[in-house]
């Protein structure tokens, strides 16, 4: 029987006598951003398994085309459009670079028609590289030897032309930042200290998955510099990448060194809940319409603490100068022309999924669909053949498709740049006939997060996934994600909405709320005014959160709205807390 079973899906897709639509012009992308990732270089990381790992990333926007960079990969990618990116081999260490594996948190800035790449170090024998022409990947060393080290950099260049540089990494020491001689690169004066974190005061600075700081004090680290205004806005990351409180904050000054001394009270880059978990230490960057985004690091940390990826934020700034990023459904499915959200909802959460096989112990078939990206379901082998279907429990509108791949037994270490993933997805209203979706048994690319907006939405009950061929190891998934309408109602309104602030340390509160029937998920605003609700927290499977997150000097504002497959209820009125 079991045999059989396994030969479902090839019978299905043989016979199938419809052709599978076209595949759209991609109009949307969804978090985490599919990008051929490298696996981890360092064989001391891979104890519990080989492993894709990224993170630090910046993007930059050089002569109308976007540049991405990022921690160990051993080049770096670019793309005209945000959604298709190009990765581009390139090693910039140099021979006298002992001990490292590649660029590790890098400094990209533009000088004039010149874009300059550095990665951390505590040395002085880093090189600054150089290029007019990154297309073509052609680059030469500006710097043999930078004067000064600098671990997690980041390069700035004001309106006036003049060049500075800002690094930091440390639970003891704050960020520092320098003017450099634009022509030499080397530093004028001395580094000036900039900030530190204030854990005592900002709730979510603490270090700890739950903010409570008993392991370790928070890490500073991630410097990214944007001028709005005519005010500098110095970005950090903290408290600590291992967590899915991983968050970007900002304090604002009137020059590029400071002081500043007006901190934003919230974390601008904040995600610590839905599917891809974590924004911290990324870059701020407008594309060629002029509107802001935010890149910024995902926490997995499954196989190793730093098992990372990368994910893409629409941002922004308010008339007041208040930066913000929009986090709602932040790994739902957002138009590239502008951010917005598409109103495609989650169809098959935490709903029944049959499966082809099972690896035992440890990755149940429901590991695919429990919105959760350190869980997946591996099937016992890698081979042609084996599948996962999942019921939408009622014909349904399915706009697009994310396929999350999780690296079961996986063989390689570092980059990979001839490695590809194929499959097919079906769909059906009975499970006897079959439409195909998304053909790519022939796609030659790598996929480690494919997101497929389909041309035509698709009435369908069950989707099914097929492989046909895995890059290395198991057919494994951690987010096999269905996105669209279901033809039910959307939840009503959530009542009885209760924010309770801890007298005893007013960083903390504990929010709870009757449960809006049908509802499966929540999300919970807050900001320090009622009208700059930016912050976003997705709760899924439960009426309460403990939120310790907040400036202890700020009274807050919240309001929440529920969710289900069928769309978003109302938000509730916006209550404060002194």
């Amino acid at each position: 029987m079991k045999q059989l079973l396994r030969m479902i899906p090839v019978i299905l897709f043989c016979c199938q006598a419809i052709v599978p639509p076209a595949a759209a012009q991609q109009k949307t992308y969804c978090n985490p951003m599919d990008l051929d990732y490298g696996y981890t270089p360092i064989p001391d990381f891979t104890q519990w398994g080989k492993h894709r790992a990224t993170a630090d990333p910046v993007i930059v926007n050089y002569k109308g085309d976007y540049y991405l960079f990022s921690t160990n990969q051993w080049g770096y990618w670019w793309s005209s459009d945000l959604f298709h990116w190009k990765f581009m081999p390139r090693k910039f260490l140099r021979p006298w670079n002992k001990g490292y594996d590649e660029l590790c948190a890098p400094a990209v800035g533009i000088i004039g028609d010149t874009m300059i790449v550095f990665g951390s170090t505590y040395t002085r024998n880093f090189t600054i590289w150089m290029s007019t022409d990154p297309k073509t990947n052609e680059w030469k060393p500006l710097v043999d030897s930078f004067g000064i080290g600098g671990w997690d950099p980041a390069f700035f260049t004001d309106d006036d032309g003049r060049l500075y540089m800002y690094n930091g990494s440390s639970n003891a020491y704050p960020l520092y930042g320098i003017e450099l001689n634009r022509k030499t690169l080397q530093p004028i004066g001395t580094r000036t200290e900039l900030t530190l974190l204030h854990p005592w005061r900002f709730g979510w600075q603490r270090f700890g998955e739950y903010y409570d700081n008993t392991f370790l004090d928070p890490f500073i680290e991630g410097s990214w510099m944007t001028k709005h205004d005519g005010k500098y806005y110095l970005q950090y990351g903290a408290p600590g990448t291992e967590f899915s409180g991983y968050a970007d904050g900002v304090v604002v000054g009137d020059g590029p060194l400071g002081p500043f001394d007006k901190p934003q009270s919230d974390p601008f880059s904040f995600h610590p809940g839905g599917f891809a978990r974590g924004a911290g230490h990324g870059s701020t960057f407008a594309d060629n319409a002029g509107h802001y985004w935010h890149i910024s690091t995902i926490v997995i940390g499954v196989k190793n603490s730093f098992e990372r990826r990368l994910g893409m934020w629409p941002a922004g700034f308010d008339k007041d100068g208040v930066l913000y990023m929009d986090a709602a459904f932040g790994d739902y499915p957002h138009y590239l022309a502008d951010g917005r959200f598409t109103g495609w909802m989650l169809l098959n959460y935490k709903t029944p999924v049959l499966v082809s096989s099972t690896l035992s112990p440890g990755h149940p078939p429901n590991d695919a669909v429990d919105e959760d990206i350190k869980t997946y379901w591996s099937a016992a082998t890698g081979a042609q053949g084996e599948w996962i279907q999942t019921d939408l429990g009622a014909v349904s509108t399915v706009n697009a498709i994310q396929i999350n791949y999780a690296d079961q037994d996986a063989t390689f270490l570092g980059k990979q740049t001839d490695i590809y993933a194929q499959y097919r997805v079906a769909g059906s209203n009975d499970e006897k006939h079959w439409q195909v979706l998304i053909d790519k048994s022939h796609n030659t690319t790598d996929v480690p997060h494919d997101y497929v907006e389909l041309a035509e939405p698709a009435h369908v009950r069950y989707i099914r996934l097929e492989n046909i061929h895995m890059p290395s190891g198991k057919f494994a998934i951690s987010g096999l994600r269905v996105f669209g309408r279901g033809a039910g109602s959307p939840p009503d309104s959530v009542r009885q909405f209760i924010v309770l602030r801890t007298e005893k340390d007013k960083r903390n509160a504990w929010i709870k709320w009757s449960p809006a029937e049908n509802a499966y998920g929540y999300n919970l605003y807050f900001g320090t005014a009622p009208d700059k609700l930016y912050n976003c927290v997705q709760v899924n499977d439960a009426n309460d959160y403990w939120f310790k997150v907040m400036d202890k000097e700020k009274t807050y504002y919240f309001a929440i709205e529920a969710f289900n497959q069928n769309g978003v209820s109302a938000r509730t009125a916006v209550t404060d807390i002194k």
